[in-house]
């Protein structure tokens, strides 16, 4: 089976690097830049479960396809879907199975509509992962999660194949037959963490020791969960039970990427991570107020960049 993984940064590079690692037919679609740096460096992996340097990784740019592969792993950011699909549109074939691992669920409707509802899968993974300076993807924390499987739910033959491949990574990756609560559970979690250590401007831990900080996550997790309610995927227990700890753990240090991006000043998905909340929430008339809150504070965010 032949795999396309589209970029090879912190996400596609992890994943993509730990399958290629395990003897899998891994192909990067990158552009010039970063193929030059893995014919000159490697692909080169700092993990809590193992360095490895992949020497030479096989790459192949967007005008340089000429085959059609069995998947596509996409890992780009999504504000940067449009320039994705046009880069490896070439590649998928009528059997092709695209599993995208961006955040939130807007992708999901802008995939089916450029290649059709058959060949597009969910997926979402869960990794604390970066580019350093000298380019090379550096694992933060030892969690490392990636599920896929059909959006109808249950299983299939396709699902089956490629969760034996994947199974090869040891990254905990795995089929589900219920990817779509996954993937709304992930969100709320996501949309929470992100928003709350982005508005605040600090970690877990310093938003619970402010004065009304532990009410303030939690109710924002609970405005996620409720459109997510009004959607048909009410988080489990067991999800709210957990994630309820991690929110609320005096002294954490755990924080998101949104919030590590605008102390760098980057790019963020403001609206594909809480701006198509509100959206949602719009349409099913579910309140909020913290959620708009939050998202007017990246929006701010934004637009004093871009100034």
């Amino acid at each position: 089976m032949r795999i396309l993984v589209v970029g090879a940064g912190a996400i596609g590079g992890y994943f993509g690097g730990r399958l290629l690692q395990a003897g899998n037919d891994i192909t990067f679609l990158v552009r010039p830049k970063r193929a030059g740096e893995l014919a000159s460096a490697g692909l080169v992996i700092k993990s809590p479960h193992g360095d490895v340097t992949l020497k030479n990784p096989p790459t192949v740019q967007a005008d340089s396809i000429k085959e059609k592969f069995d998947v596509v792993l996409l890992s780009c950011k999504a504000f940067d879907l449009d320039d994705a699909i046009a880069s490896f549109a070439p590649a998928v074939g009528p059997n092709t199975a695209i599993i995208p691992l961006l955040n939130g669920m807007k992708h999901l409707d802008v995939l089916e509509k450029k290649f059709g509802a058959e060949n597009v899968m969910g997926g979402q993974c869960q990794i604390a992962a970066t580019l350093n300076d000298a380019r090379e993807v550096v694992q933060m924390a030892p969690m490392q999660v990636l599920s896929f499987g059909e959006r109808k739910g249950g299983s299939s033959d396709r699902v089956k194949a490629i969760a034996a491949i994947m199974a090869t990574g040891n990254f905990g990756g795995a089929a589900s037959e219920n990817i779509m609560q996954d993937m709304w559970e992930k969100w709320v979690f996501l949309a929470t963490i992100a928003g709350s250590t982005s508005a605040m401007r600090g970690a877990v831990g310093d938003i619970v020791a402010a004065p009304g900080g532990r009410d303030f996550i939690l109710g924002v997790r609970d405005e996620m969960s409720g459109v997510a309610k009004a959607n048909g995927f009410a988080p489990r227990a067991a999800f709210l039970e957990r994630t309820e700890g991690m929110l609320t753990a005096e002294g954490s240090k755990m924080t998101a990427s949104m919030y590590r991006d605008i102390l760098n000043k980057a790019q963020i998905e403001a609206d594909q991570i809480v701006g198509d909340v509100i959206a949602r929430a719009d349409a099913a008339k579910v309140a909020v107020p913290r959620l708009r809150m939050i998202y007017t504070h990246l929006k701010a965010y934004e637009h004093q960049r871009v100034a």
